[in-house]
């Protein structure tokens, strides 16, 4: 299974960033799929989360109102709309895939993609 995620760049605060992330190779029948972020010296944080059929969604409550996810018509891909970024929102930002246990929980997660920095100026 390969994870290829894109999208990511260098905004101004309060501007937006569409990321992508393209599932392929022998991927489950159903899986979810999701974006974690992860700072310069912090652990992996939880972004947003979707079910494989966009049912059931979660979102961090530092992003919700303000980030929305969305699963292609494909099913393989997924996106992170961001809109009204702030600086805190700097990090590599990965997707990944899993098929039981918590969506928020990244050690439930068994593939990654390489990671989209996305960058926010002050």
């Amino acid at each position: 299974v390969q994870l290829q995620a894109s999208g990511g760049g260098l905004v101004q605060a309060g501007r937006s960033l569409r990321l992508s992330c393209a599932a392929s190779g022998r991927t489950p029948s159903t899986y979810s799929m999701g974006w974690f972020r992860q700072a310069p010296g912090k652990e992996r944080e939880f972004v947003a989360a979707i079910s494989w059929s966009g049912v059931i969604i979660h979102y961090a409550d530092s992003v919700k109102g303000r980030f929305t996810i969305s699963r292609g018509n494909a099913k393989n891909m997924v996106y992170l709309q961001m809109n009204s970024l702030k600086p805190e929102d700097t990090a590599v930002y990965y997707c990944g895939i899993q098929w039981n246990g918590r969506l928020d929980d990244p050690s439930k997660y068994d593939y990654w993609g390489q990671g989209t920095q996305v960058t926010v100026s002050s």
